[in-house]
């Protein structure tokens, strides 16, 4: 197996001593450098050319979003982003995902977190994850925006359908890319499951929402789901949609994580399986592994559904849609910037 060359970017001496100790265990990768500012990344970046990067996202004279947008425009590599959990914390690392970056790891305590060892495991294999991205779907450029003319409150319409996507590993560059494709009179309801920790996946909604002309915002356990806007799934728990009252309803589950997941898209889409009353369309994006795969196959089972899988050209990370298409339980391979099209067609089917 290839051996995988990283550079670890932290301003705090002890955090890069630590960062590179644990990468160091695993015999697959090689801590080639180490840098305490964006400048001086970008010049070793340069100079030794690794195929990871884990970078701050609080740092002097650069900090890591600044750095990261050239990194992407001068030497795109896989990163993975460091941050802490602090609500600006979480509004930067969401903001260094839109901007390419892999995939993150969250300090436990802070800048200088004396138990970064809690998330050790975690941070090793999301390294080895993101050397197997997709450069060139991180870095492609991304179609304008629609620019939508004023239209009727798409939830005074009936809901006749519910969109439903999973995706994990670039998910949300992704989720930015559809859901900003998406119409504001959009004809039904999204309910969406992205791997993440507690504590990001609001910053998440709240950054889409304002980027998109449907509504977005992080789901609450009880509400009623209107259409035209998009659910984001909490971090911590499972999303699920049930039918009471003539309405759908998000619920949260806490039932034990599915294979190391919650939110799991497989739990997201077996819900939907029980919905007999209007059409489903499935979606499964860029992630690592399987997960959403056993979840389709018993929601197609359940009839009126579609189900849509992103490209392998343009997914950061094809595990997920890979699975899916293999399981034979796709409907529509599209790239990225076409899915929200294919969503709005299966809506009017």
């Amino acid at each position: 197996m290839k051996t995988i060359k990283v550079l670890v970017v932290d301003d705090s001496a002890f955090m890069r001593k630590w960062i590179s100790d644990f990468l160091s265990e695993h015999p697959r990768l090689e801590v080639i450098g180490t840098a305490r500012n964006g400048r001086e990344a970008l010049e070793k970046i340069a100079a030794l050319r690794p195929d990871v990067v884990t970078l701050d996202v609080e740092m002097p004279v650069m900090n890591g979003l600044e750095t990261l947008q050239r990194i992407m425009r001068d030497h795109p590599v896989p990163v993975v982003m460091v941050s802490s959990t602090t609500t600006e914390g979480a509004e930067n690392t969401i903001a260094a995902m839109q901007y390419g970056a892999v995939d993150f790891v969250a300090k436990p305590s802070g800048p200088i977190s004396l138990d970064l060892y809690k998330v050790k495991d975690e941070l090793i294999g999301k390294v080895l994850h993101a050397s197997e991205a997709n450069v060139a779907a991180l870095t492609a450029p991304r179609r304008q925006r629609p620019s939508w003319r004023p239209s009727f409150k798409a939830a005074a319409r009936p809901q006749q359908a519910i969109v439903a996507i999973g995706t994990s590993t670039g998910g949300p560059r992704a989720l930015e890319t559809v859901l900003t494709q998406l119409p504001p009179d959009l004809a039904a309801p999204v309910v969406a499951v992205q791997h993440m920790p507690k504590g990001f996946t609001a910053s998440l909604a709240n950054r889409l929402d304002a980027l998109a002309a449907i509504t977005v915002k992080e789901a609450e356990d009880g509400e009623v789901l209107q259409n035209g806007t998009a659910y984001i799934a909490p971090g911590g728990v499972h999303l699920i949609v049930r039918e009471e009252g003539g309405a759908l309803k998000a619920r949260f589950d806490e039932s034990p994580p599915r294979a190391g997941h919650r939110p799991a898209v497989d739990v997201l889409f077996e819900s939907l399986a029980a919905i007999r009353r209007c059409r489903k369309i499935a979606v499964i994006m860029t992630g690592m592994g399987s997960d959403g795969t056993v979840g389709l196959k018993i929601l197609k089972e359940s009839g009126n559904t579609k189900a849509i899988a992103e490209a392998r050209e343009t997914a950061v990370v094809f595990g997920m849609p890979r699975a899916a298409i293999e399981a034979g339980v796709v409907d529509v391979i599209a790239p990225l910037d076409s899915i929200a099209a294919a969503i709005v067609q299966s809506i009017g089917e």
